[in-house]
């Protein structure tokens, strides 16, 4: 029993921190108090992350459509989550640090698969979806070369500004941002802005960091058209009633 509670107490502190907090009743450690909350933070994000885009899920099904939502956009940030959880993954990172990778990789794929199925078809949406299953098998097994993925991860930084810029001109050129969902941009914004702090607690990995923070920045610039198209429209439906 005393195992189990053990392994259940590691998710939440480090080696140390049990020993600071319950063998020598030291609860004023700083280092342990910002492992802590690193460790906190992230497992609250990754629960978080369970729901994060299935708001954007549902508009896209309900909705039957996939307007204004960019196919490339999607798919780079489908190879941005994938990368980074199977580059963490393989180095042995905390779960805490990387584990919402593996839920919003889930739903990400799901939402390529929508889109590719509106916009292209039904096949190509099917063979794409059997062609994410298998890397993902492959770095599952430990097939996937390690030098690949430390690449892959470093390539993460311009994929992430490409995905989100990319989606940002789109909004851009239809004069609103689409099928987004609300919820989900504020979610992944607050998210990744969380994630800075603990990968420098957890990982201490300059290239993980560094792209929390462009990240951080890109889903701000999603952030600010959501809040400024949400304003334009409810301005453009005040006249119309108004003309009525």
């Amino acid at each position: 029993m005393a195992k189990y509670l053990h392994d259940l107490a590691s998710f939440a502190f480090t080696e140390q921190c049990m020993k600071e907090y319950f063998h020598d009743l030291n609860f004023a450690h700083v280092g342990c108090f910002k492992a802590t909350l690193s460790k906190f933070l992230g497992l609250g994000i990754i629960a978080g992350s369970i729901l994060v885009k299935v708001p954007q899920l549902l508009k896209i099904f309900h909705g039957k459509s996939a307007k204004g939502i960019n196919v490339a956009s999607v798919l780079l940030d489908l190879f941005a989550i994938t990368a980074m959880g199977s580059y963490s993954y393989v180095s042995g990172f905390p779960f805490s640090a990387w584990g919402d990778a593996v839920f919003l990789g889930l739903q990400t794929v799901a939402i390529v698969y929508l889109v590719i199925m509106y916009n292209i078809g039904t096949s190509i949406a099917t063979a794409f979806l059997a062609a994410y299953a298998s890397v993902i098998a492959a770095v599952a097994m430990n097939i996937a070369p390690a030098e690949l993925l430390w690449y892959g991860q470093a390539m993460n930084i311009p994929v992430v500004l490409a995905s989100k810029l990319m989606q940002a001109y789109t909004n851009y050129s239809n004069g609103s941002t689409g099928q987004l969902s609300a919820a989900t941009g504020f979610m992944l914004f607050f998210g990744s802005l969380a994630r800075i702090f603990t990968s420098v607690q957890e990982t201490g990995d300059s290239t993980m960091i560094l792209l929390y923070i462009c990240s951080t920045a890109a889903n701000g610039v999603i952030v600010s058209q959501l809040l400024y198209y949400w304003n334009v429209q409810e301005q453009a439906a005040v006249k119309s009633k108004k003309k009525k």
